[in-house]
């Protein structure tokens, strides 16, 4: 039932942006992409280096354990994405060639960093 408020274009959009999210996340995994699980507490990654395999794609999935928002970001891979506190997504990570991809928490950069090894 809606409420007030509520209108069926918010729904449609909230459903519609839920099944793109998924269908992304299909597809990468589809193109053999690897999937990495990295999650932040007390301002920290856990863990804090992570390793991938060369030319293909990777799904990071990250789970901000802190109740404060936190920015995924690298310069190198070219991605950044801010995640809620208490709350997990996803950053698609286009093939990268072997090397070390620093990435860190925007809003917590002194403390909170970590590295991509790509071999």
């Amino acid at each position: 039932m809606l409420t007030s408020g509520t209108s069926r274009f918010a729904i449609v959009g909230v459903v519609a942006a839920a099944l793109s999210g998924a269908l992304t996340v299909g597809s990468a995994l589809a193109q053999g992409a690897v999937e990495i699980a990295l999650s932040v507490k007390n301002h920290r990654f856990d863990p804090a280096e992570l390793e991938a395999p060369a030319n293909r794609p990777i799904v990071l999935r990250i789970k901000n354990l802190d109740p404060t928002p936190m920015e995924f970001e690298s310069e190198s891979l070219r991605v950044e994405k801010v995640f809620s506190g208490n709350s997990e997504g996803i950053v698609n990570i286009r093939p990268q060639k072997p090397g070390r991809y620093e990435f860190f928490d925007d809003f917590h950069e002194s403390t909170t960093k970590g590295v991509l090894v790509i071999k």
